[in-house]
Order: structure tokens, then C-alpha cells, then sequence
């Protein structure tokens, strides 16, 4: 079924070939209908999408509330969609969302009653008044709640000693602090602020030991608990205030807790009792809980741990952050900003969808184009009266079973109750299945069952039409019936033999090559190939052979009967130089060449063969007379003027402008025009030659250079001998610097008095 189509028939005999499998019944349409299956044969299923509660937006709620048969506001349309897909082709609808005036909201405050948390008790106290006062502007059905947290009651997240848990502040003035406690439910939702503010009032402070708190175990029962706390099926928002860190999942095994929370309610006479027996939740298992329970959490905290819950906004499904001051009094902003923030955009999430289904989005806001992807799913900056769409495409996978019940999920935005149910109902089958006859007589007078126009044989047959028993079938004695002659194989070696019938496969290389005919002989994909294409794309393949199209002919469909590709410039066929071979010029000389024998490499060109003879009859230059006068006597030699005069004459197929130098070194410019009487040279008078030497410059600049450079070379030999004398006359100096003897002594005088010594005279 995945993009194909069945062909319905009373029997296949009518479209098969000889050979041919079943299974090749079914194809596209296009190609079905090119194999000359009737129209309406065909078999082609297509998806569809239903509207099963399509309950339009609320335009005017406040108003409608007051009637009883009004009392539900619908933000969201459709309700119910029921998808019939048909695998791989993509089913696309339709999702409306409207912020509407006047939406119900349900606000539970969750507070921190640890001993830090004291200054702000006293704000929080007379929040009840304000906000209800606050709340009128934006919806006139609000309500509120108020819970408590501190943490385990279990070291070492307290003190066990009996006075510290009878009062862990350790003081009696003002008033003692309460015993502390994992999470309290004090009041549960209601429009009576005076009760919020009464039973507010009467809350004392607690405390603990370790600075994080128990504020996911009070998370976990606020959202579960929804008939102990009140919650409706509106927007439901969730104040969590503190100035605290908080315990994860793990952190119970410091107090010997290591059983998991299960995420089940458990508040007995508003208490939560499992506190000191079941570990702290997860933060995913937390994020989880509030997407389900369409919770959207405002976290109300200090500057110091700030930054922990800012961590979490990226894991819970709408959340947002407001920096508390140090007594809370800024509570009541806190609230409405972020309020304000997280109506303003909407987020779509869907559940889980069955394997290999896929889901796109695509919204439509209202202040920018289509978007696709992630970006697909939200639109922002959405105001009361705003409506947006999104378009959801889902496609179903290949069908493995076919399934009785239709598939479901859900569609919604995030934080909200309201939601959209899909069902997902994959086409499977073709209608025709539905037709089926049992035991019908066309298959073997009733052993099968004759369904789209094919036999379903029973167990033990086989067959087209079911007319063989299976342990018969492809025995010898069926086996030379599927032989061309006894030296072949069976079915060619391309199918097996059923009932004396061959019955043909595809290729193993390629599966949309197939065999057919009588022996499985016969393939359109084994012709010759031209340009890579089998029958060069000009014919199509039939049993190994190709039937070209009727411009075309050859094996390979590669010659075609036109003459237009070896057409020269000229008209002539190959520039009459050639004869034209299936659509290619065969040259009679070797030494032309190209697609119409125009070209000769090894040829010289026609200007150039000329250039003498242009040369010496209208410039008398090169060739002596005589010899100007026996070559070049039969040219038809024309002169003009200028130059400029050649270029004003209009190209033309036997056209050929030329420009050659000749002996003198000049450019002759000439044209040569090719015609049925032979050449025409037309040659410009006018030669452009380069100029002479100029003699008086040369033998200026040859005297002056002789004159430089005898300058620079006695200036270097004065340079040589002036660097040579200074360091002769420096050694000197040194040595005299050297010499340093008495003024009063004749270095030449000896004295003339010499003295003796005996040797061997001794002194007493």
C-alpha cells in the first residue's frame, strides 16, 4: 500500500502477461494505467480526515457563563479528530487556539515555613485580600489555596531530640515555632479571600537543620492530590515560595529513606504521610507530573537560588522565575507578571506516538509568517482575543499488521487542561478485501478465495487459480513443462515451476527488474545501452529487444534517420566533406575533423595561404614581381581605403576576416569571401606598421649611462681608498700609543763596568 496501487479485476488473466507474478498487479497509478489497466480498475485508497467534536472557540465568555447551557469556555478546536492514513502519504489538520476573556484561573501558594521564611510569613499573611483585589482584573473566577513545607521529619534533615521537635527554634517569645513537618495542606481552593487570609494568619514558622528544604515532595502532593486541593479544569497555577535550595531524588538515603516516590497522592487529613518513608521525587519525574496535570509553576525565590530555579525552567513544561525581596512583600507583582508571561505563549506537546508514526508542526501567529520545526509548536507574545493555528501533518509507517482499533493520542497546550484527541487508523487494506467471495468457482471450482481479483488459495493449493495440490506441484513430471527445450532450465533459471506453470521473479540485483514469458525468457531490462541509457532513452526495452522510437534506429535505438546533426555552416552535409552515419560525419580526408569535417588542425588557414600573395599585389612587398606574377595573378584582389572600411561590412557564413603580418612586419587587414565563382579578397590600403628606432635617444641614453657609470666607478674607488688610508693611519696611531720609554736613558748606552763573581769564595 506504501504509494502503489492495486488493480481490482474478476481475474488477473486479463492484465498479466504470460508469466508474470501476482504481486505485479499492484504499481503506481500512472504506471498501472501505461500497462493498460482500465480506469475504473483501479484500486486507490486515499486518506482522510474526520472532525468527530469540533466545538467552536468561546467568543464571549463572561457573558455566557451566566447561562447554565454555557458554563464551559472552549480555548481550543478541534476536540476530536479521527485520521485515516494511508502509510507514508502525510494527513494534515487544523488546530485553532483563542486566549478568551474572562479565562477561570485556580492559584495554589505552596510555601517554605522554615525558619528563614519568617519576615515573609508576615507579607504573606495579607496576600489573600490584594490578590483576590488584583486577580478581578484579569478574571472574575479566580481562586486560591494555601500548603506548607519544611522538610523530612528524619536526621539529618532535623533534630530527633524530643524539645527540638516540639519546638526547633528553641524560643518561646514572640510564640514558640510549630513542630516541623514535610508538607501541610491548609486550605484547599477557594473564592473566599477572607478564609485564605484567616487560616494564613494562623500559620507559624518551623525549622530544620540542612539549608535545602522538602519543596518537591510538597510539589509532588500538590499536583497529585487534585480533589484534596481543588483543582478544575482550567488554568491552574502553582506559587512555590522560598529562599531555599531543594532535595532530589537520592538524597533520602542520607536519612536511610531509599524506597522511590511513587508520584501517588497521599494526604490524610491533609497531611502528607509518606514523607519519612518514601524518597524525594526527581526533577524529570516532577516535570512529568505537572505536564500531565497541566500545572504551570511560578517559583517565588531569593537572589541566592536563583539560579537553581532558573535551571529548571528549561525541564518544566511552563514555568517562571521572580526574584522574591528579603520579606516577600513584592509577592503580589511576582504573581501577576509572571502570570502575564506565561499566558502570553503558547506551547504545543503532543503524547507518544505509536512507532514509526511522525508528527510536524506548523504555526501560524499573528506576528510573523508560517513557521516550521521546533519553532513550529509555539507562538509568543499572544494577547486576550488573539486566536492562532497550527497545522499538524502526521504520517503513518508501512503497515505490518493491520490493527481493529484505532491508535490514540493527545495534542495540547502546554499548562492547559484543554486538549485534542487524535485517532490514528491506519488503511491497511483496499476496499475491495471487503468484496471478497469465499470458495469461489474461479479459483479451481472453489478452492480459494477470489479477493481483488486474485485467487487466496486454501492450504494445500497452489497455483493462479489454485489448481494444483502443493506436495505435487514442481515435480518432474510438472518440470519439463517449463522447459523451452531439454537443455535449458527451468523457467530460464529466472522463476520456479508451479503447476506446470512458470511463475517469474525478480532480479536479485535490481527488484524492479522483472522476468516474464512463457519460460521466463523475457526481460526489459537486458537490451543494448546507448549513452548509458538502455535503448540510448529513444525506444523501450520488450523481451531483450528495442523498439525505437520512429525517429530512431540501431541496436541501441543509437542512429537517428535525421540528417540535421551533420549539417554544416554551409548547408552541406558534413560542409561536403563527408557522409553522414547515424547522425555522425565520417570525413573523407583524415585531416578534417570536428562534428561537421569543419575543422583541420594540420590545414593552413585561408588568410595565412594567402598572405604572400595579398602582400605583394597591393603592397609590392615579399615576392619578387615575376614570381607575384605567376602565383598570384588569379586572385580577385579588391582595395579600399581604410581600415575601418572592412569593419563596416556585415558577417556572413562565407565570410572570413583576416589579419596577417607580412615581411615588413605590417598588419595587412583583408576579408575573403567564399562564393560559387571562387574567392574575393577585399585588402585595406592602409597597413599598420611599427614605428622606426629613434636614433638620437638611443645614443643619448647609451652616453649617459657610459657617463654614470664611470662617475659611480671612480666615486667607489674614492670611497675604497678613503676607508683604506683611515685604517692605516688608525694602526699607526695604536703603535705609537704603544711605545712609552724614559726621556733621561739612552736606549743605546751599556755600561762599561762588568762584575765578576768566584764561585768558590765563601763569606765567614
Amino acid at each position: 500500500m506504501h504509494g502503489n496501487t492495486t488493480y481490482k479485476a474478476k481475474s488477473e488473466s486479463n492484465f498479466l502477461e504470460v508469466g508474470q507474478h501476482i504481486w505485479e498487479r499492484c504499481d503506481t497509478a500512472r504506471a498501472l494505467l501505461k500497462r493498460g489497466c482500465p480506469f475504473d480498475h483501479l484500486e486507490d485508497p486515499r486518506g482522510s480526515t474526520v472532525l468527530l467534536r469540533n466545538r467552536k472557540i468561546t467568543f464571549h465568555p463572561k457573558e455566557q457563563r451566566h447561562k447554565r447551557w454555557h458554563r464551559q469556555v472552549t480555548q481550543l478546536q478541534p476536540q476530536s479528530v479521527l485520521l485515516h492514513l494511508r502509510p507514508g502519504e502525510p494527513q494534515s489538520f487544523e488546530v485553532k487556539f483563542k486566549r478568551v476573556e474572562d479565562y477561570p484561573i485556580d492559584l495554589y501558594y505552596l510555601m517554605d515555613l522554615s525558619f528563614s521564611m519568617e519576615d515573609d510569613l508576615m507579607n504573606v499573611k495579607k496576600l489573600g485580600a490584594d490578590l483576590m483585589e488584583e486577580m478581578k482584573n484579569i478574571t472574575s473566577d479566580f481562586r486560591m489555596g494555601f500548603g506548607a513545607f519544611v522538610d523530612k521529619t528524619v536526621m539529618p534533615y532535623i533534630s530527633t531530640a524530643k524539645d527540638m521537635l516540639r519546638n526547633p527554634c528553641k524560643r518561646t517569645e514572640p510564640w514558640p515555632c510549630t513542630p516541623p513537618f514535610t508538607f501541610h495542606h491548609i486550605l484547599s481552593l477557594t473564592t473566599n479571600g477572607s478564609l485564605f487570609t484567616e487560616l494564613v494568619g494562623g500559620q507559624r514558622i518551623s525549622g530544620n537543620l540542612d539549608s535545602p528544604e522538602g519543596g518537591l515532595d510538597a510539589l509532588m502532593q500538590a499536583t497529585m492530590c487534585e480533589e484534596q486541593i481543588g483543582w478544575r479544569n482550567v488554568t491552574r497555577l502553582l506559587v512555590f515560595s522560598t529562599d531555599a535550595g531543594f532535595h532530589i531524588a537520592g538524597d533520602g538515603k542520607l536519612g536511610g529513606i531509599v524506597l522511590p516516590n511513587d508520584g501517588k497522592c497521599h494526604l490524610q487529613k491533609n497531611v502528607y504521610t509518606r514523607g519519612n518513608s518514601q524518597d524525594y521525587p526527581s526533577v524529570a519525574h516532577i516535570a512529568e507530573t505537572l505536564r500531565q496535570k497541566s500545572v504551570q509553576t511560578i517559583f517565588a525565590v531569593t537572589e541566592e537560588v536563583a539560579h537553581l530555579y532558573e535551571g529548571l525552567r528549561s525541564i518544566f513544561p511552563k514555568c517562571e522565575v521572580g526574584m522574591l525581596s528579603n520579606n516577600s512583600h513584592n509577592i503580589l507583582q511576582i504573581i501577576v507578571e509572571a502570570y502575564n508571561a506565561l499566558t502570553s505563549e503558547v506551547v504545543m506537546e503532543n503524547s507518544k506516538l505509536p512507532p514509526g508514526y511522525r508528527i510536524s508542526y506548523t504555526s501560524h501567529c499573528k506576528d510573523h509568517g508560517p513557521r516550521h520545526g521546533e519553532q513550529g509548536r509555539r507562538c509568543s507574545s499572544i494577547s486576550v482575543g488573539d486566536e492562532v493555528s497550527f497545522n499538524v501533518s502526521i504520517t503513518a509507517p508501512l503497515c505490518v499488521a493491520a490493527s481493529q482499533r484505532p491508535y490514540r493520542f493527545i495534542i495540547k497546550p502546554q499548562g492547559y487542561s484543554e486538549e485534542v484527541e487524535v485517532l490514528l487508523s491506519p488503511i491497511c487494506e483496499c476496499s475491495c478485501q471487503k468484496d471478497r467471495v469465499p470458495h469461489s468457482p474461479s479459483c479451481s471450482h472453489g478452492n480459494g478465495t477470489l479477493e481483488c481479483g486474485a485467487c487466496r488459495c486454501k492450504e494445500g493449493r497452489v497455483g493462479t487459480f489454485c489448481e494444483c495440490e502443493q506436495e505435487e506441484s514442481g515435480t518432474a513430471v510438472d518440470s519439463h513443462l517449463c522447459r523451452r527445450d531439454n537443455a535449458s532450465e527451468v523457467c530460464s533459471g529466472h522463476g520456479e515451476c508451479v503447476c506446470g506453470r512458470c511463475v517469474c521473479q525478480k532480479s536479485s540485483k535490481k527488484p524492479n527488474h522483472v522476468y516474464y514469458g512463457e519460460f521466463c525468457e523475457c526481460s526489459d531490462f537486458s537490451c543494448d545501452q546507448y549513452q548509458g541509457l538502455q535503448c540510448g532513452g529513444r525506444g523501450r526495452c520488450v523481451c531483450g529487444e528495442c523498439l525505437c522510437l520512429p525517429a530512431f534506429r540501431g541496436q541501441a535505438c543509437e542512429c537517428p534517420l535525421s540528417l540535421e546533426s551533420c549539417l554544416a555552416q554551409d548547408g552541406q552535409i558534413c560542409g561536403g566533406r563527408g557522409d553522414c552515419h547515424c547522425g555522425t560525419c565520417i570525413c573523407h580526408d583524415k585531416r578534417f575533423q570536428g562534428p561537421t569535417c569543419e575543422l583541420c588542425p594540420s590545414c593552413p588557414s585561408i588568410c595565412n595561404l594567402h598572405r604572400e600573395c595579398i602582400s605583394c599585389r597591393a603592397f609590392s612587398v615579399g615576392l619578387s614581381p615575376n614570381e607575384c606574377e605567376m602565383k598570384c595573378a588569379h586572385l580577385n584582389l579588391t582595395l579600399v581605403g581604410q581600415t575601418g572600411v572592412l569593419a563596416t561590412v556585415p558577417s556572413s557564413p562565407g565570410l572570413r576576416r583576416c589579419l596577417e603580418v607580412d615581411s615588413e612586419s605590417c598588419v595587412v587587414h583583408f576579408l575573403v569571401r567564399t562564393g560559387e565563382k571562387g574567392d574575393f579578397f577585399y585588402v585595406a590600403l592602409e597597413r599598420e606598421c611599427p614605428p622606426g628606432p629613434n636614433v638620437i635617444l638611443i645614443t643619448a641614453v647609451l652616453s649617459g649611462s657610459v657617463v654614470v657609470l664611470g662617475v659611480a666607478l671612480l666615486l667607489l674607488w674614492k670611497l675604497l681608498t678613503s676607508i683604506h688610508d683611515r685604517r692605516e693611519f688608525a694602526r699607526f696611531q695604536r703603535e705609537l700609543e704603544q711605545r712609552r720609554w724614559n726621556r733621561k736613558d739612552n736606549p743605546i748606552y751599556k755600561s762599561a763596568i762588568t762584575t765578576v763573581v768566584n764561585p768558590k769564595y765563601k763569606e765567614n
